[in-house]
């Protein structure tokens, strides 16, 4: 199966195409640019490059959350565009099991993070045993100390991925759980982590079509929080 994939949940962005769980193209930005700046260039020429089109992919996959909620809109919208025109299924992937992928050769516990602010981070657990991942948690918007309470007497190693890796990994080394940064080169989320995620949902039958892919957040944003606050609604009958 041939997937394109698109990853724009955070401050970097990229897009890849894998064949099979074989990565046959990739491109990567993390240059502090808008993402609806450089995200359809990034394609376009990864595509033109690699002689390939929308046309040949079998599925497009994206990103769809937990993450920045601008970046989220621009990479499910994207998504959307393309799948509509191409009349190809969807996967919207979850962020937080895309950048375990990465990981799955691993040993261990795979900790999940993205600065959700607040002292809180964006974050899932998984088990990672012989090339193959468990999930052990849901995604959820989760304190870093309840986090630490979690994790506090599991044996397992612990490695800890995403853009929130820095601050979660510090927070829990002070905490005194033993846990280590994923390698620079795998410690952001990307798109063939979105591609190899995709694959397998795939075969579970959970692709949707264009019109059904909806981006994820898992928290209200900052202005509907302070709407509530005010008594106001945020969606309209």
């Amino acid at each position: 199966m041939k997937i394109l994939a698109l990853e724009t949940s955070a401050k970097s962005v990229s897009a890849a195409v894998t064949d099979g769980g074989v990565v046959r193209a990739y491109t990567y930005q993390n240059t502090g640019l808008t993402h609806s700046r450089t995200l359809m260039p990034l394609v376009d020429a990864m595509l033109r490059e690699s002689e390939q089109s929308l046309a040949d992919m079998d599925l497009l996959a994206v990103a769809a959350g937990p993450g920045s909620f601008t970046g989220l809109r621009i990479g499910v919208s994207a998504l959307k565009g393309l799948a509509w025109a191409a009349d190809k299924p969807c996967c919207g992937v979850s962020t937080l099991e895309a950048m375990a992928q990465n990981l799955r050769h691993m040993d261990g516990l795979i900790v999940c993070s993205m600065d959700a602010r607040r002292n809180q981070v964006y974050n899932a657990v998984f088990a990672a045993e012989g090339g193959q991942l468990t999930r052990l948690t849901p995604d959820r918007a989760i304190a870093l100390s309840q986090l630490a309470e979690e994790l506090q007497g599991d044996p397992r190693p612990k490695l800890v991925v995403g853009d929130g890796a820095a601050l979660c990994s510090g927070f829990l080394s002070e905490a005194g759980i033993p846990c280590r940064m994923a390698p620079a080169q795998l410690v952001m989320q990307n798109a063939v982590g979105v591609a190899l995620a995709a694959e397998e949902m795939a075969a579970r039958g959970e692709t949707v079509s264009a019109r059904d892919l909806v981006p994820v957040y898992l928290r209200l944003s900052q202005a509907e929080r302070e709407r509530l606050a005010k008594g106001l609604k945020i969606t309209l009958d």
